[in-house]
């Protein structure tokens, strides 16, 4: 419960996280505050933050709990048979392919290895941390989210970042976008996307620069796709979600210039499910889609665009 407090700054955005009710969460956090004896968030201008006591005990909680899960899934894991994987992912755009790559996964004999009776749990999306550090998941692919100590990760692969306009939109024209073109009509996204990831996107693309950028946000996808079809503004959104609309006529994808837009993805699980880990890593290094080339012919186009000028 500390944990998710910390991660969500409120308790109403915790409560959400642990499927509870606010009262339940306050009242759980003053047993605890009253149980230790002292004040562990205090509350400011961006909602809860930890005190001295609180950073300390959520600094020690993360290895605490994990060895607690792993005991605990030591003591009834079977000796044989399929070994079960919960997983979820930090971002929906991974849900775009995941389930049929896991279906796929179910299906695939690795040697000697019992195979992975992988389940998704979509209902942790929101905080794949708490529920791994609660012992609800067993792997999460997480995006921006800090992995505390107790958990382990690994690198996995990078989506691309792309800028969606309307075919008949005037930015349509140019090769690629500068960054002040981003100014020049509303950027269009998800009113889902995390906090963390709007702020890796802020940093990416304009740095420490101010820029006047307005913003419109839908809940579907749909949605922001036929807002940018009718030329609204400038979607933006993974590859993984506008490769589909792209193969028709009506929308067109751009990047910056000079540069690959790429957000990286990392593998995060408990240290008993480091064997599954590898396994879906080695599975799900190549699975997912690309709306663009890979990399090396990525980087190839970038040089030639600049030799050209």
């Amino acid at each position: 419960m500390v944990l998710s407090i910390a991660e969500a700054g409120s308790t109403v955005r915790a409560a959400s996280a642990l499927h509870v009710t606010q009262s339940a969460v306050s009242r759980g956090l003053a047993l605890a505050e009253d149980k230790l004896g002292v004040a562990l968030f205090e509350r400011g201008a961006r909602g809860l933050a930890p005190t001295a006591a609180g950073r300390r005990l959520i600094e020690g909680a993360g290895g605490v709990l994990a060895s607690l899960v792993e005991l605990e899934r030591h003591a009834v894991q079977p000796s044989n048979g399929p070994v079960r994987v919960r997983i979820a992912c930090e971002c929906y755009t991974a849900y775009r392919w995941l389930p049929s790559t896991i279906t796929a996964l179910r299906e695939r004999a690795d040697g000697g290895a019992p195979p992975l009776d992988l389940r998704l749990a979509v209902e942790h999306t929101a905080a794949p941390i708490v529920a791994l550090l609660a012992g609800d998941l067993d792997v999460a692919l997480v995006t921006t989210a800090t992995v505390p100590k107790g958990l382990e990760e690994r690198p996995l692969f990078a989506d691309e970042i792309v800028f969606v306009v309307s075919a008949h939109h005037p930015l349509a024209r140019r090769r690629s976008l500068a960054v002040e073109d981003l100014s020049l009509a509303p950027l269009i996204s998800s009113s889902q996307t995390p906090e963390p990831e709007v702020r890796w996107f802020q940093k990416a693309v304009f740095g420490r620069r101010r820029m006047d950028v307005q913003h419109l946000r839908f809940p579907l996808t749909e949605a922001i796709i036929d807002a940018t079809r009718a030329g609204m503004g400038i979607a933006v959104m993974s590859e993984w979600i506008a490769g589909p609309y792209l193969e028709g006529e009506g929308l067109v994808a751009k990047r910056l210039q000079g540069r690959v837009l790429r957000r990286p993805w990392r593998v995060a699980y408990h240290k008993d499910a480091a064997i599954s880990a590898d396994r879906l890593v080695a599975a799900l290094a190549h699975a997912a889609p690309r709306a663009f080339p890979r990399v090396r012919e990525q980087a190839s186009e970038l040089r030639a665009a600049r030799a050209t000028g």
